[in-house]
């Protein structure tokens, strides 16, 4: 069910987002709308993520990071690069 919701915005603000909603095909609404979703999703385990974390989980191997923090990417690195 939508409800309304009255927002205050600096001007220029606005029609920056106007711009890249219609660039995006879609609504500010809706875009505002999935931001306030995406910022307020948790994790299983109850921490807070967003998209952009889940979207990077799992790209460095766990191996990577149980070497040490950077002694482990650097090693990661230079195989992946080989």
């Amino acid at each position: 069910m939508s409800s309304k919701l009255t927002l205050s915005v600096e001007k220029n603000v606005i029609e920056r987002a106007k711009h890249f909603s219609r660039k995006q095909h879609k609504s500010l609404s809706k875009l505002v709308e999935g931001y306030l979703r995406d910022i307020t999703r948790t994790s299983a385990d109850g921490g807070d993520i967003t998209n952009k974390v889940a979207a990077l989980s799992g790209v460095i191997p766990a191996v990577a990071v149980r070497k040490g923090k950077k002694k482990g990417y650097a090693d990661y690195l230079a195989d992946k690069y080989r």
